[in-house]
């Protein structure tokens, strides 16, 4: 949620760059933006504005003489809001009483009302409702208490003052040429280019410019010029950065003729699956092989159970996850909602592994729950999406999914990669807990590796019915998802998504658990997804469509190919290539996917930007 994006350099067309990044970091979700510059007259140039980054570029071309917008450092934000309603006056950059100090903010400052109140006492006056402008009064404060202090250590000395999350980065007309920015539980990187620096609160911005770049950890301050940079803790200690190089194309975050990224995304699955799984399936398909495991594998081999710690899509990942773990490798495993985890006091022994989940790796209540669990000494796995990222730093290890950049905010590809990546543990684990055989092994593994082609094939076959389908149901008010097995977690994830993206009130339930209350639900205004695959409970689920029809509920029913029962009983089937009961999941649920997509195109809906939502929710 929200974005960053700063520069300072040779460029003078500063403020385009800076719409061009806000636009690239669109798919993190927001509600208004705006950018703010020191032009060449050193004159501060602030533009604000509710909505989208394109209305704001247009209100600046519209009220500016070009002229004015020539500057070489600058710094721009897309706002979701918290402290205060979407408006002009709330949207970021926010300036401090005098002018002196120019803030853009992602976090939430849990002290800001005491900061707020003792800035009030001593005469500065506020414009905003938000926390943001508190901490450009603070360091205002601390810079008319001591003004021979250079721009970083005031900032510096202002955060020691300061509870709760941030990701900043300030600018200021004293000092022209400088960016300071600084974080603790919210994502900053820099872009180290010739003579220039890019700042961001992810690397989309920055591709396009250079490939090298550092990630601040928490605590950290970095002061850039376009001559140097210099990185150090809060506490006033110098470190050597370390410079990464960014994995990451151009393309991968461009629509490539699709009408949304969500649409792309959908599409890009057979080659995000395979790419989670290359390289990791030995060839003779007698086990797998996980890299970023190999370090901790006599530690997990032996722990007597494991946690996954996850929210939202990557929860339901986790709940796949729990079926395959258990069925295949046999060893416990819990699946636990990490905003809940910390605040329930929950037991973890110190030969627990938990393992965090996340897309972007900077998943606040996901971290806070890791965090948590390596304080009473549990081993800390991750699965994550981002190479980089706060988790896949502060794991004891872990596996990267390979998805690729994702950027509609509702996940689709990071959630079948998640399921691979963890599908690929149950096998490494069951391989060296012999709880599978090899010959069973080389079954399964010999089967997972078409996946890709039956996605395909999925694809291509399923989209065209579902356009005409969802051309039927848009207009429905409520749908409930059903599944048993490894197919209730996809209910939940189709019914996730059809909420996410066309805000039609949806639920998954396991089909057993309908008539224990849903049930009462059910009539003929009720469409029904039921996940319905030839498996070992496919006699139950018959049952279950039944139990709907006969109260006069529509069924749409995913079946495996060729299965003729189900045809005569449900209104709508959607078939899926058959495939072993394990994987499963990562064929049924692309029709959901493309289900609620199309329904949400001809409701109208910002399909790559649902309302309320972030793609990278970095706050609790």
């Amino acid at each position: 949620m929200c974005g960053i994006v700063g520069y300072v350099g040779h460029r003078q067309d500063t403020w385009q760059l800076l719409i061009k990044g806000l636009k690239r970091l669109e798919y993190r979700g927001y509600d208004s933006a705006g950018i703010a510059i020191v032009n060449e007259r050193n004159e501060v140039r602030l533009f604000k504005r509710k909505g989208k980054v394109r209305d704001l570029e247009a209100y600046i071309q519209a009220v500016s003489d070009p002229a004015d917008l020539i500057a070489r450092i600058g710094i721009g934000h897309t706002r979701w809001a918290t402290h205060g309603e979407p408006n002009d006056i709330n949207a970021h950059p926010h300036v401090s009483q005098s002018g002196k100090f120019i803030i853009i903010h992602n976090g939430i400052i849990e002290n800001y009302a005491t900061l707020k109140q003792r800035l009030v006492e001593k005469g500065y006056q506020f414009k905003s409702d938000t926390d943001t402008e508190v901490l450009a009064q603070l360091f205002e404060e601390v810079s008319n208490r001591a003004p021979e202090l250079p721009m970083e250590e005031v900032i510096r000395i202002a955060l020691h003052h300061v509870e709760g999350a941030f990701g900043i980065v300030v600018m200021s007309p004293h000092w022209p040429n400088k960016l300071v920015a600084a974080r603790r539980s919210s994502p900053i990187v820099v872009g180290i280019g010739q003579g220039e620096y890019f700042i961001a609160s992810d690397a989309t911005p920055i591709i396009e410019y250079t490939r090298n770049v550092i990630y601040l950890n928490d605590d950290d301050m970095v002061v850039v010029t376009p001559e140097e940079l210099q990185l150090k803790t809060l506490k006033n200690v110098i470190k050597v950065p370390e410079v990464m190089t960014l994995d990451m194309e151009l393309d991968a975050i461009e629509k490539g003729g699709y009408p949304h990224f969500m649409l792309k995304e959908i599409f890009e699955q057979p080659r995000s699956i395979e790419d989670s799984m290359r390289g990791r399936i030995r060839r003779d398909l007698q086990g797998v092989i996980l890299g970023g495991l190999q370090s901790v594998k006599e530690r997990l081999l032996n722990a007597p159970r494991l946690i996954i710690v996850a929210c939202g899509t990557s929860w339901h990942a986790g709940l796949v996850g729990e079926y395959l773990i258990e069925n295949l490798a046999r060893v416990p495993v819990e699946v636990e909602y990490a905003s809940e985890f910390r605040y329930r006091n929950p037991v973890i022994l110190p030969d627990d592994v938990v393992i965090a989940i996340s897309q972007s790796g900077e998943t606040a209540d996901t971290l806070a729950a890791l965090r948590l669990a390596k304080e009473k000494g549990a081993l800390a796995l991750g699965i994550c999406n981002v190479v980089g990222s706060t988790i896949a730093r502060e794991t004891d290890a872990g596996v990267y999914t390979h998805a690729g950049p994702e950027i509609g905010v509702a996940s689709t590809k990071a959630f079948t990669a998640q399921i691979v990546a963890l599908t690929l543990i149950a096998f490494m684990l069951s391989e060296a807990r012999q709880t599978l055989s090899k010959e069973h092994i080389r079954t399964y593994l010999k089967e997972l590796i078409t996946i890709p082609d039956k996605v395909q094939k999925v694809l291509e076959t399923v989209n065209e019915p579902i356009q005409e389908l969802a051309q039927k149901y848009k207009d429905a008010t409520n749908f409930l998802y059903l599944g048993r097995g490894y197919n209730f977690p996809i209910a939940l994830e189709g019914a996730l998504k059809l909420k996410e993206i066309s805000y039609i009130h949806a639920e998954g339930y396991p089909a057993a658990e309908m008539k224990h209350g849903p049930i009462a639900l059910i009539d003929e205004h009720m469409p029904c997804v039921v996940i319905a695959p030839k498996d070992k409970i496919y006699d139950k689920i018959i049952s279950n469509i039944q139990e709907i029809k006969a109260r006069k509920g529509e069924v749409i029913a995913v079946v495996t190919e060729g299965d003729t029962q189900i045809k005569r009983l449900a209104d709508h089937v959607i078939e899926i290539p058959q495939t072993m009961e394990p994987f499963i999941p990562l064929l049924s649920v692309i029709p959901l996917q493309l289900l609620a997509y199309h329904i949400a195109v001809l409701r109208g809906c910002d399909v790559d930007q649902p309302r309320n939502l972030a793609k990278s929710v970095t706050v609790e």
